[in-house]
């Protein structure tokens, strides 16, 4: 798998191709917003009725990252499930992949604002994870640093390509994309992300390969 590496609050990180976040010196990986169950979640509030087939191609893909890494630890920043009773209308063989992806490792599901309950589905269950100057949180804050994050499901687009799903990083904050399947996206020129991302920060797009472009530059379409 393609990756970008680069240092981050002291720490050697990778951003994938794939919008998985590896740490090989502490062996981990970050992923976030997988919004597993959102198709039953909108046929159950009277919604669009989507194929339901976005969870099994969400931990497919999940799985492959895990493979390709073989963390030891796994972290998942928040809204895992779409919300809380997507997560307890899992199916059987959703629970019974879960269990194997888990198996061995130390799992975390961080508490996202769309699944605030605890999660019955192994591993442990955090408001936010810190470690080796590093802080897991579901949603960034006006004054965090070192701080990992999700929630805004940023995307940016170059002259000539589709807009993409992508990190964001700058000094103090990263920003991972959106990894569930029907999972839409933030323009990182919305004013929320301006806000949070200071004017040099940088964008690293998915896809076929994780390509670093400075934010600014993204905005000038």
């Amino acid at each position: 798998m393609n990756a970008y590496s680069f240092v981050f609050a002291n720490a050697s990180l990778e951003a994938r191709a794939d919008g998985t976040l590896y740490w090989p010196s502490e062996q981990l990986l970050c992923v976030s917003d997988l919004h597993l169950g959102k198709s039953e979640r909108m046929a159950r509030r009277g919604g669009a009725l989507l194929p339901p087939y976005e969870t099994e191609d969400t931990l497919w893909r999940l799985d492959a990252a895990i493979s390709d890494t073989d963390p030891d630890t796994v972290i998942c920043l928040g809204d895992s499930f779409d919300d809380l009773g997507a997560a307890q209308a899992v199916d059987e063989r959703t629970k019974d992949t879960l269990s194997r992806l888990q198996a061995g490792r130390d799992w975390i599901w961080i508490e996202g604002n769309h699944d605030p309950g605890p999660v019955d589905l192994g591993g442990t269950h955090r408001f936010e994870v810190a470690r080796a100057g590093l802080t897991f949180r579901h949603i960034a804050t006006p004054d965090g640093s070192g701080e990992i994050s999700g929630h805004y499901h940023p995307k940016v687009g170059v002259p000539g390509t589709a807009r993409r799903p992508c990190f964001l990083m700058d000094q103090t904050r990263l920003i991972l994309p959106a990894f569930g399947t029907y999972t839409g996206g933030l323009s990182a020129g919305d004013t929320a992300l301006r806000q949070l991302m200071s004017d040099d920060a940088l964008a690293i797009l998915t896809g076929q390969r994780a390509t670093p472009v400075p934010l600014a530059a993204c905005l000038k379409r």
